[in-house]
């Protein structure tokens, strides 16, 4: 049977892959949906070596004794003695044990396999926001491209930082605003709405939050939907100006999206 792990490991983690992104959008935790396609064929060919792998050491398979790793010993070389002569400690037919390559503790490989399968991770959260200093391009200051008309507007964590921090046209001025995210917590009682922003995959995650005033901070990692108005901190392209802060008139929970990053 441990022949077949090397099988067993490429089925699962293949069936893992294909579970997350061609049966739902889990994928959606991990990457871009511009790269699902990739993680739908990479998951098809790991599907396919298995069975390759599985069909070619079948055919390969050994016989029933070799199964067992057992090797029979053909005892010492005869000789012109007659049989009554020979040592008794040269008995001709005893057998030595040859275990077969590998220790079966190897099978414990198949437990994370299993666990993606069954138990995909969950989105990044307010862990992998808080281990991170509030990381910013270097976009400098500049006039942003007006607003849509129209109370209140929805903007990104990222957009909403950006102008916050370096809009020389101050585009924010006296408009209503509706940010989506998670909670993250500070000290103090400081509470931020907090998205994770994404080039191409988690891995890559960078944070954007805003500083919500005005309301009760609802337990971390609640998704919530603000609605406020800007508070200005700080000169434009400062570090005082960030993170940028929010005046909230309503706080409401929402579900998580299918989609929990933005785009970078």
């Amino acid at each position: 049977m441990r022949r077949y792990g090397p099988a067993v490991l490429l089925a699962l983690t293949g069936a893992a892959v294909l579970r997350i992104s061609l049966f739902g959008d889990l994928y959606l935790r991990y990457v871009q949906p511009g790269l699902r396609p990739y993680l739908i064929v990479s998951g098809a060919v790991l599907v396919l070596l298995a069975a390759v792998t599985t069909a070619t050491t079948a055919r390969a398979a050994p016989g029933a004794g070799e199964d067992r790793g057992y090797e029979r010993d053909p005892g010492p070389a005869p000789d012109d003695r007659p049989a009554d002569d020979q040592a008794p400690d040269q008995a001709p037919d005893h057998a030595h044990t040859h275990g077969p390559a590998g220790p079966r503790v190897a099978w414990l490989l198949t437990l994370p396999a299993l666990a993606l399968l069954l138990f995909p991770p969950p989105a990044l959260g307010s862990y992998s926001a808080e281990r991170e200093a509030a990381q910013r391009a270097a976009q400098g200051v500049g006039t942003f491209p007006a607003l849509p008309s129209g109370d209140p507007v929805d903007l990104t964590l990222a957009e909403f930082g950006s102008r916050a921090v370096y809009d020389s046209g101050r585009s924010l001025t006296g408009r209503t605003v509706r940010l989506t995210g998670f909670v993250t917590r500070g000290d103090d009682g400081v509470w931020y709405v907090t998205r994770l922003q994404v080039s191409c995959c988690a891995a890559d995650a960078t944070t954007g939050k805003a500083e919500i005033r005005g309301a009760d901070a609802p337990p971390a990692d609640t998704w919530v939907t603000v609605t406020g108005t800007w508070h200005p901190e700080g000169a434009l392209g400062s570090d005082a100006a960030w993170p940028p802060v929010l005046d909230a008139t309503d706080v409401r929970r929402v579900e998580q999206p299918a989609n929990p990053y933005e785009k970078r």
